[in-house]
């Protein structure tokens, strides 16, 4: 009769015809708003264009029918004025970056009015977003120049380590050419000195077996003899060439040059006069021993064995720097 009686609970009520009237039936599912788009304003004054969808549903019936006219109207016109005041409060940035935090801020708003309607806001999600043409541009460009400059990051990045790549190959080839000719010249040393080891134990052993003749009571005699000798063949090569000039060893000291080569000469001479001296003796004692034989020969053969006799001994025989015959039976 124009009045609240009672709320009809699902199943089967009865009512009475003309008394009773069904004014408002409520689903008590969950039921999606779609809400319109709109512009709101950044705080950094860049004008958007946003809408989003809204989830609700009615936990009192009689709330939602006697507190609000048109509960999804309200709802809806709700959402709209939370959802722009609340993104007057971030930046541009910021609502792309904190998207899920903008929705439950609105969430939050529209379950503090909507308690006296019955109703509950389980969740509201933004759906389009969309930006001024130069602002859109503007961001386009601005992603490109992060891009370009995260790849210019990225190949600067990847041009380091090439050279450091490559700079710690040449450090370690580097390396590994040092220890090896290190280890080449520690070879050689060891190897030169062996080398040197092994030629100095044969120049001692040599020196050693030469050492054992000279001890005897002929030994010195017959070494300096060899130096003689060695002495006098270096001279005889050096003399054949024409163009050789022997300087002394100390060019100051005069005398001590004339005083050796006075010495060279007297020894050389020495040398050739025993040679040929020697050399006459052989030929007398032939001499004498051919007389002896001829003595005992008959006397038709004794004159041609004294002519050659005589040929013999008529023989010149010259000194060595001297153009006078010598006696050799003097």
């Amino acid at each position: 009769m124009g009045k609240f009686h009672r709320m009809l609970d699902p199943g089967l009520n009865i009512l009475l015809p003309i008394v009773d009237k069904v004014k408002y039936v409520q689903s008590l599912k969950e039921i999606a708003i779609d809400v319109p788009k709109q512009s709101a304003i950044t705080s950094d004054n860049v004008t958007l264009s946003i809408d989003g969808v809204l989830y609700l549903r009615i936990l009192n019936p009689y709330l939602a029918s006697y507190g609000v006219e048109d509960p999804e109207f309200a709802i809806t016109q709700l959402a709209q004025t939370t959802m722009r005041s609340e993104l007057g409060k971030i930046s541009l940035d910021n609502v792309f970056r904190e998207r899920e935090s903008l929705n439950v801020s609105i969430v939050e708003s529209i379950n503090k009015a909507s308690e006296a309607w019955g109703i509950t806001c389980l969740r509201y999600e933004i759906r389009d977003i969309k930006l001024p043409t130069r602002v859109q541009e503007a961001m386009q460009m601005q992603v490109e120049a992060e891009r370009k400059k995260r790849a210019a990051i990225l190949e600067s990045e990847g041009v380091r380590e090439a050279d450091i790549n490559v700079a710690e190959g040449k450090r370690q080839a580097r390396i590994l050419a040092s220890e090896a000719e290190r280890q080449e010249q520690i070879n050689k040393a060891s190897g030169e000195a062996q080398a040197m080891l092994a030629i100095a134990e044969a120049r001692a052993k040599g020196l050693e077996l030469v050492a054992r003749p000279l001890k005897t009571k002929d030994g010195q005699n017959a070494a300096s003899l060899n130096v003689a000798e060695l002495y006098v063949q270096a001279f005889q090569k050096l003399a054949q060439k024409g163009n050789t000039l022997i300087l002394p060893s100390n060019v100051g000291d005069v005398t001590s040059a004339v005083s050796q080569a006075m010495v060279v000469c007297y020894v050389c001479h020495h040398m050739m006069l025993s040679f040929i001296i020697i050399q006459a003796m052989a030929i007398y004692n032939h001499l004498s021993k051919k007389n002896e034989d001829m003595a005992s020969c008959p006397a038709n053969t004794y004159k041609s064995a004294k002519y050659f006799s005589d040929e013999v001994h008529e023989t010149p025989q010259v000194k060595p720097g001297s153009t006078k015959p010598v006696d050799l039976t003097e």
